[in-house]
């Protein structure tokens, strides 16, 4: 992440607002970074596709079960079907 700086101004002014927390990936398990703005909202993993909901685990008091391996698999496979069509319909693919 770039800074930049300012020479006689406020040092904490310049710094960059954002603020992000990691969430790992229930599909495919990546740690990612997550802008705090999206809590609570569906995002998507940009490594596989997967879709989730964005939760800093230290807000949980009880964490959710993870989903079974056959239902992240069975996932995973459906983001890798869509991205193959996309990708045929635009012509990336033989």
């Amino acid at each position: 992440m770039a800074h930049e700086h300012q020479h006689g101004g406020d040092p904490v002014a310049s710094r960059d607002p954002r603020v992000f927390f990691q969430q790992g990936c229930p599909v495919c398990g990546r740690r990612l970074e997550i802008d705090v703005n999206l809590l609570g909202r569906r995002v998507y993993c940009q490594h596989c596709g997967g879709r989730f909901v964005a939760m800093d685990a230290s807000l949980i008091t009880t964490a959710a079960p993870m989903p079974p391996a056959e239902e992240r698999i069975d996932a995973l496979l459906e983001q890798a079907a869509l991205v193959l069509e996309r990708a045929s319909a635009d012509g990336d693919v033989d």
